[in-house]
């Protein structure tokens, strides 16, 4: 059983990121710009975008963050994001979720240009990665590829099991492994007889937010395990969606919870940001 150490490749892919942000500033005088919403108090949320905040610093990203209070309006959080469409110092933007229950989420998501959603969530970029076009990809999923092609795992013909359709993880996971020539299955609360699927597959993409939902008993000997899921237990422990002591014993390889692909969710957005940044800088020329 080998650990797929995404802490240790976002590093590697921060150092590169840090590189190429001189060279675009050398060369285009322009510094990446990442902008941030953040509605509300969720301590979860606030973490995360934290941890953000640091990685663009240690990037060298010109970085901000709105701040609004849980009770803020659906008209005030569009006309930041227009005004942020239009501030030529961003690159990207990223509405951080979950938003509150009154705000139409789908409307703020669609509302954001296409060519600074560095979350891949705009229809027009779900829209890009379902026909396998170039556009922003959801950083988790993305992520999750970057890690298995840094460990020469190929999904190609391989029989893959995505467990969890969420429009963020889940359904672009599927899609970027479709597009890499996988066989693929998508598993939901609905799914009838979970290990009956997930037994048949040679890699495991699960990310439910539900703590040991895959068991030992579930998995194939040799499989590939991916745990993005993100839990927090009563006594404050981080773990994932995999009961990790006993299904390691039987998989190839598996992330562990902290440390696999949280990271790696993090270093693909300082990726996209620098991406729009580049792309930004050519039009401008």
């Amino acid at each position: 059983m080998q650990i797929l150490d995404g802490k240790k490749l976002a590093k590697k892919i921060e150092e590169k990121v840090a590189k190429d942000v001189e060279a675009l500033k050398a060369t285009t005088g322009r510094v990446p710009g990442l902008a941030v919403v953040l509605v509300g108090n969720d301590p979860a949320s606030q973490a995360y975008v934290n941890m953000k905040k640091k990685a663009c610093d240690r990037v060298g990203f010109y970085s901000v963050t709105h701040e609004m209070p849980e009770t803020i309006n659906q008209e005030a959080i569009e006309e930041t994001i227009k005004m942020m469409n239009q501030n030529p110092n961003i690159d990207g933007i990223l509405i951080q979720l979950p938003l509150p229950k009154h705000i139409d989420t789908t409307k703020l998501l669609e509302l954001v240009e296409p060519n600074k959603d560095v979350d891949g969530f705009h229809p027009y970029n779900v829209g890009r990665l379902t026909t396998g076009l170039d556009g922003f990809v959801p950083c988790t999923p993305l992520g999750v590829m970057e890690l298995l092609n840094e460990y020469n795992i190929d999904v190609m013909g391989k029989n893959c099991c995505v467990v969890g359709a969420s429009n963020i993880v889940g359904k672009p996971m599927a899609a970027l492994l479709l597009n890499a020539n996988a066989t693929v299955e998508v598993c939901h609360i609905f799914t009838d007889d979970l290990k009956k699927h997930t037994l048949n597959a040679d890699m495991i993409f699960v990310g439910t937010g539900v703590v040991n939902l895959i068991k030992e008993d579930m998995v194939k000997e040799g499989a590939v395990v991916v745990d993005i899921g993100i839990n927090k237990t009563e006594e404050g422990k981080l773990v994932g969606d995999v009961d990790f002591e006993n299904v390691s014993k039987k998989c190839s390889y598996i992330t562990p919870v902290p440390g696999g692909v949280g990271p790696m969710t993090i270093a693909m957005l300082l990726a996209n940001t620098l991406k729009a940044a580049k792309l930004h800088a050519e039009n401008e020329q």
